[in-house]
């Protein structure tokens, strides 16, 4: 009796020293898992932190599973073509990646690419590049990533329409601003029938108010720059917020706030000689009302 009594509880003791060593043998330890990087939005989605367990599958049912450790987050590249589209995304290590997607119905599945990326000596040599591979390879086509100038590219037509509005605008704002200059040519009139008749000539005058043209032009276009370099930032801050994307969405650059001078400038300029100079060209008599 105290015999089977001990062989029963030593079966006991080994069943329990079974069950706690056989998880510890089968499974892997999380040092021993496969690293993967995650997004910043699926990291703030999932709560995940570096270090945390994940598991993949490349099917909603979870069939073929494979564990990973979390190695740390990245930020994606912005894509103005997928910036409302929340960046779900996870970077593997290529052989990791390969045995996670690959079929067992396919063998060659592991060892095919889809897409890859070649960049070229001299950027002017795409279109021969892709008619030789064509050519050689049928089936395979290559396509440029930098922009093309064409209508297939949907941000040179943005570009165009961008263009046509600022034409408008400016267009629309000269005509303005002349009926401004004109007005106030009009309001001016006795002071400049009063210069006139203390013999002041009326090149002078029309020098004079060409450099105040040219000052209040200066001045409205650093003006417009300056309110529109303030307004970049809470542009963009608030997209960005909306989105959750890092993409850039409105960018004053050198270049455009020179454009912006160049045209300001002169137009401001004609219009107040414009409306000057219908004024300068009556008589004395008339300008002061005797």
């Amino acid at each position: 009796m105290l015999r089977s009594h001990r062989a029963r509880r030593a079966a006991f003791i080994a069943a329990l020293l079974v069950a706690f060593a056989y998880p510890a043998v089968t499974a892997p330890a999380d040092d021993a898992l496969p690293d993967v990087l995650v997004s910043r939005q699926l990291a703030v989605r999932a709560s995940l932190h570096v270090g945390d367990t994940v598991t993949f599958a490349t099917d909603a049912s979870g069939a073929r599973a494979t564990r990973f450790r979390v190695a740390g987050t990245y930020e994606p590249t912005p894509d103005p073509m997928r910036f409302t589209t929340p960046r779900i995304e996870a970077r593997l290590h290529l052989p990791d990646l390969q045995a996670l997607t690959a079929s067992r119905d396919e063998p060659e599945s592991a060892e095919s690419v889809r897409a890859l990326n070649v960049r070229l000596t001299d950027r002017h040599d795409a279109d021969a590049f892709a008619t030789a591979l064509a050519s050689r390879v049928p089936g395979i086509f290559a396509r440029p990533t930098a922009r093309s100038r064409d209508g297939s590219d949907p941000f040179a037509v943005l570009e165009r329409f961008h263009l046509a509005v600022a034409i408008v605008t400016v267009l629309g704002s000269t005509a303005f601003l002349l009926a401004l200059m004109v007005m106030r040519s009009e309001e001016r009139r006795e002071t400049v029938g009063i210069i006139r008749l203390i013999g002041i000539s009326q090149r002078f005058v029309l020098l004079v108010v060409l450099a105040e043209g040219l000052l209040i032009a200066a001045a409205g276009a650093v003006f417009g720059v300056l309110v529109a370099l303030a307004a970049e930032g809470g542009v963009n801050r608030f997209f960005q917020w909306r989105y959750d994307t890092t993409l850039v969405f409105v960018h004053v650059t050198a270049r455009i706030a020179l454009q912006s001078v160049a045209l300001a400038v002169p137009l401001g300029i004609v219009a107040g000689l414009v409306g000057s100079w219908t004024l300068l060209r009556r008589d004395i008599v008339t300008l002061v009302r005797r």
